[in-house]
């Protein structure tokens, strides 16, 4: 990745902190999780709201840094019209390059603006921010089951 995509993702990252997509919760959600990651203190809420077998939207609450609040604004905006099986393939997907330790680049195509948290992979602290969104809407996933 160049220098200058690099530094327009860290924008990205930093402008969904500051003005997040779906933030608030909503009565009617057909599942939620709370998840909390210990190292840093960052913790969200995550909720999904169903329209029969397709995710209507999610909606999440929480608190924590740029990277686990832009994340939850990401996944918020990727989930609307996929199936839960479509989402766990996402998060799956999220999850192989977080792990990579910057060896695999997010595939846009599946992952669309959650490419531009590739560059968290390297840092090993930082990826647990960057999924506790996904994670929790992993564990709201199991309960619709």
């Amino acid at each position: 990745m160049s220098a200058g995509l690099g530094n327009l993702y860290q924008e990205v990252i930093l402008d969904l902190a500051r003005r997040p997509h779906a933030k608030g919760l909503e009565d009617g959600a057909a599942a939620s999780s709370h998840q909390v990651n210990p190292t840093c203190g960052d913790e969200v809420t995550l909720q999904l709201h169903m329209h029969g077998e397709r995710i209507d939207r999610i909606r999440w609450d929480g608190d924590g840094c740029a990277i686990s609040q832009s994340s939850a604004s990401i996944l918020a905006d990727l989930a609307p019209g996929l199936t839960r099986e479509e989402l766990q393939v996402r998060i799956d997907a999220f999850r192989t390059a977080m792990r990579s330790k910057g060896r695999i680049e997010p595939d846009e195509d599946l992952l669309g603006d959650a490419v531009v948290l590739g560059g968290v992979s390297k840092y090993t602290a930082r990826v647990k921010c960057a999924m506790l969104a996904w994670v929790a809407a992993e564990a709201a996933l199991l309960q619709l089951v």
